[in-house]
């Protein structure tokens, strides 16, 4: 066992991003940054860190043929460590929550589940696995509005919502971009029961949502100005997920670049929010 090993498993740049998110939506709650807020980076991070391990305990048997430089199957960190290390990185993160709110707390409390739920059975089960992914990658927006208050939480529901349908589309296209793999490991996934067409409509019906939601009269940065960015961001999501739209092969989803172009809509929906927040 290695120290640089210990900190590889976590995927600390993984972690560290859904930190600064977290801080993220304290800001756009409140419109600036204290340093008690600076906790929710930190939880966040720690519980993050323990998803990721946890899901590399459970993915043993498939990293050992896919991917054997990881920690765990190259033998740098062995199973029964790794469980521990699982252990204290989400007692730690909870620990830590019970410095915040209530809200944060219970926030934390759903995610440390859903976290174990994913890795032990959620990611192999058609649709199901996506939302999770897409909740969690959403949470964390509501986790730092909620250090703010029930009032902070609302102020972020746009941004999760836009964040929650934004990342269905996107996890649901890179499920049809590998069908193949997927079923030759034995996986389940959306495309395999509704067709790669139909997956395309899934997640442009899902962008479309992130759409609608992006302009929601919420928030006192609801204005023309915000309209107006938001507008060029929601093009830029609903031309990613039309470029899914028409495909009925994983080679022709890839060709397209749907899932980048999504990401990138993603960010800029951030950076519109965030901007907003402070303005």
């Amino acid at each position: 066992m290695s120290v640089p090993a210990l900190i590889r498993i976590t995927r600390p740049h993984n972690a560290i991003v859904a930190g600064l998110t977290a801080l993220l939506g304290y800001l756009i709650a409140t419109g600036t940054l204290t340093s008690p807020s600076l906790v929710l980076a930190v939880i966040v991070v720690l519980i993050t860190a323990a998803g990721n391990v946890i899901n590399d305990v459970y993915d043993l048997e498939i990293d050992r043929i896919n991917r054997p430089d990881r920690p765990i199957p190259s033998g740098e960190i062995s199973l029964r460590v790794a469980k521990g290390y699982t252990a204290v990185l989400f007692v730690a993160g909870i620990a830590l929550t019970t410095l915040t709110t209530s809200l944060c707390l219970l926030i934390a409390l759903i995610n440390s589940v859903i976290l174990v739920a994913y890795a032990t059975r959620l990611k192999r089960i058609p649709v199901l696995g996506n939302v999770a992914v897409a909740y969690l990658t959403a949470s964390i927006f509501l986790f730092g509005g909620a250090f703010a208050g029930i009032e902070g939480l609302v102020r972020n529901i746009p941004i999760a919502a836009i964040t929650f349908l934004a990342t269905i589309a996107r996890e649901v296209l890179k499920d049809a971009e590998d069908v193949e793999g997927d079923a030759i490991g034995g996986a389940r996934t959306l495309p395999m029961i509704i067709g790669i067409r139909g997956t395309g409509m899934v997640a442009f019906a899902c962008a479309s949502g992130a759409v609608v939601a992006s302009i929601l009269p919420i928030g006192d940065w609801w204005a023309p100005s915000y309209l107006i960015a938001i507008g060029v961001v929601d093009a830029v999501i609903l031309f990613g997920a039309s470029r899914g739209l028409g495909c009925t092969t994983p080679d022709c989803v890839r060709g397209s670049r749907a899932t980048s172009i999504l990401r990138a809509g993603m960010f800029a929906a951030l950076a519109v929010f965030a901007v907003a927040a402070v303005v």
